[in-house]
C-alpha cells in the first residue's frame, strides 16, 4: 500500500483525504491508510501545505478565482487555515487571473449590453471570482 501512495504521489501532489479515498477504494482498511499516510507526512513526502500551494497555482494559472478555490480545497479535506493562508499569499495574482479567464473565453470583448454584461459576469462568477471584483473589471457604473 505505501508503494502505491508513493506512486501516486510521484505522480502529482494529493490531500491526505484523496489519498485516503484512492487507498480505500483499492479495499485497505482504514486503520493501515492512517498509519501509511502518518508515515508519509513524518518523511515529508505528503505535506499539506506543499499541496495547497501546488493545487491553487496550477487552478489560478487556469484561470479559476478564490471562491472556485477555496470550495475545492475545502472538498479534498484541507484545513480553512492553510487555504485562508495560500489564497491571501496570492492576493496579487487574482486579477490576472480574473483578465486572462476573460480573454480566453471572450478574446476581449467589452459587454455592448446588459445581456452581453450578464453573460460575462455569469462565467466569471462560475470560475471563482467575487462579485465586486467582475463588476470592477467590467466596469459595471450603475
Amino acid at each position: 500500500m505505501e508503494r502505491l501512495a508513493l506512486k501516486l504521489l510521484a505522480r502529482r501532489e494529493h490531500s491526505r483525504l484523496e489519498l485516503v479515498r484512492k487507498l480505500r477504494a483499492r479495499g485497505y482498511q482504514r486503520g493501515d491508510v492512517d498509519s501509511v499516510l502518518d508515515r508519509l507526512e513524518r518523511e515529508g513526502a505528503l505535506d499539506a501545505s506543499r499541496f495547497v500551494e501546488h493545487y491553487a497555482a496550477e487552478r489560478a494559472a487556469k484561470g479559476f478565482g478564490p471562491l472556485r478555490l477555496r470550495a475545492e480545497l475545502r472538498e479534498k479535506g484541507l484545513a480553512e487555515d492553510l487555504i485562508d493562508r495560500q489564497l491571501s499569499d496570492m492576493q496579487d495574482v487574482w486579477s490576472d487571473a480574473l483578465a486572462k479567464a476573460h480573454e480566453r473565453r471572450f478574446r476581449g470583448s467589452v459587454p455592448a449590453d446588459r445581456s452581453a454584461l450578464a453573460k460575462q459576469a455569469r462565467f466569471l462568477e462560475q470560475r471563482g471570482f467575487p462579485t465586486e471584483s467582475i463588476l470592477r473589471f467590467l466596469r459595471f457604473d450603475d
